[in-house]
């Protein structure tokens, strides 16, 4: 796996190789985001199709994603050791980076693991009459874009994109609300079942899940690339400040 190439020190740990293991590692992350991204669609996949198959297919996926966790931390954890021990000159900026992999990382294998649920479900659905609102795959779609956005904004250390990742977190919450309203009506209605629904139910809580940790990873791609802290309050999302290591190198 591509962080293996920066284990045990295999490079120096001057100012430029500590910059270049940093390089790596957030090329390893990227890969590691875009592993998520593929089971999280595959998850939705197995439910649209209620494929018991393709959703342990999904799940299963998620072996290489958790050994790709704990790779990229010890990479983390060797790399700071290297440079501790060695005295390296290492700037601001630099460190910021080496903390928000650790967290994105933390943050991606959450958001797998909310994945690996929404396929835990499918089972549940293949015996359940009735449709899932059109305003559910509305939403999954949403989420999916929401970690390609997320994927992209961190590949890209793009602070602009990553605010915009910020903002769709009401409009999946809405989505949720709007899903479970549309269920209790079908249900009194008649239409599905209580089970369908209450499926789907935990589905979208899933979802909001999800985008609860790409908003996780968005807030880390602001303080790596500005030294910004964000924080979501009533008002919305707001800069709470710079970090103190945030302002020079």
């Amino acid at each position: 796996m591509g962080c293996g190439r920066v284990l045990g020190g295999l490079m120096p740990t001057t100012s430029e190789g500590f910059a270049s293991r940093i390089e790596r590692l957030r090329s390893d992350l990227a890969d590691q985001g875009r592993r998520v991204r593929a089971l999280v669609e595959h998850a939705f996949e197995a439910v649209y199709k209620r494929d018991p198959d393709a959703a342990a297919r999904a799940i299963a996926d998620d072996d290489a994603i958790d050994r790709a966790d704990v790779d990229i931390e010890r990479a983390c954890v060797q790399l700071l050791d290297d440079a501790t021990r060695e005295g390296a000159a290492i700037g601001h900026s630099q460190l910021r980076a080496v903390l928000t992999i650790v967290k994105v990382n933390n943050e991606l294998e959450r958001a797998a693991d909310a994945g690996v649920a929404v396929a835990e479900h499918v089972p549940e659905l293949a015996g359940c009459a009735g449709e899932a609102p059109e305003t559910f795959r509305v939403m999954t779609n949403s989420v999916v874009g929401i970690l390609r956005d997320v994927t992209a904004a961190y590949q890209r250390q793009d602070d602009a994109l990553a605010r915009l990742v910020l903002q769709s977190e009401d409009a999946v919450e809405a989505f949720k609300l709007a899903i479970l309203r549309d269920l209790e009506e079908q249900v009194a209605a008649g239409k599905i079942s209580v089970d369908l629904a209450f499926t789907l139910g935990q589905i979208a809580g899933q979802c909001v899940r999800i985008s609860d940790y790409c908003t996780n990873v968005a807030e880390q791609v602001i303080y790596a690339a500005t030294g910004a802290i964000v924080r979501h309050t009533d008002a919305g999302w707001v800069d709470t400040g710079r970090s103190e290591i945030g302002e020079a190198d």
